[in-house]
């Protein structure tokens, strides 16, 4: 899969910008903490958006330098990488039609907003589109791929009920109680896995053709 140069380039290209982003917002998350580095870390981890950058940032650099060895074969995996377009996918949608305005970052903290949520998927789905091979996809891999959501979603209810903190307002339980919070929770999930049934739809559209 990744042997073309026109390949290797957009994996080098893709995993250097992801990575740049990743630690553009967390020099960012850390200097609005005031450079205390175990509450950055513990704030910047509990973010979908980063979590997902970083398994998008480990899968392109593992393509790229070590794709013969095992994290390599994982990630080479059109299983594995479509499950991450679907993933990145989510995130730049709930970004950019839910929670675009809510926040005005300025400078440096502006530019890694929009790579991780604009660029970063963008990067992504075009790896996705041109390089991946689509054939062996299965729908049922859709109920596989929500395990990664679905975790995150349970970490985030547990994190919040011991610190009365979540990162997202739609799963917010102070401000929203536990239905309207499982709710959209739930609905997070439904769109995880419609998602996921559309790539794997369009992969199988496009080996027929």
């Amino acid at each position: 899969m990744i042997s073309s140069p026109a390949s290797k380039t957009y994996v080098a290209f893709g995993a250097v910008i992801i990575w740049f982003s990743i630690l553009l917002q967390f020099y960012v998350s850390l200097q609005q903490a005031n450079f205390h580095l175990i509450e950055t870390l513990k704030l910047f981890l509990s973010f979908f958006t980063v979590t997902t950058n970083i398994l998008l940032g480990f899968c392109l650099l593992s393509l790229w330098l070590v794709k013969e060895k095992n994290l390599g074969v994982f990630f080479s995996k059109p299983s594995t990488l479509t499950a991450l377009t679907v993933y990145i996918l989510v995130v730049g949608l709930i970004y950019n039609v839910l929670l675009r305005g809510l926040l005005h970052p300025t400078g440096w903290a502006r530019i890694a907003d929009e790579l991780l949520h604009v660029a970063s998927p963008l990067i992504f789905l075009g790896f996705w589109i041109f390089f991946v091979d689509k054939t062996k996809l299965t729908y049922k891999s859709a109920l596989t791929w929500l395990i990664y959501p679905i975790a995150y979603i349970v970490f985030i209810v547990i994190r919040g009920y011991l610190i009365n903190l979540y990162p997202y307002p739609f799963i917010n339980v102070v401000n929203l109680g536990y239905p309207k919070a499982v709710l959209n929770a739930f609905f997070c999930v439904v769109l995880f896995w419609l998602l996921s049934i559309l790539l794997i739809w369009i992969g199988k559209k496009t080996v027929k053709h």
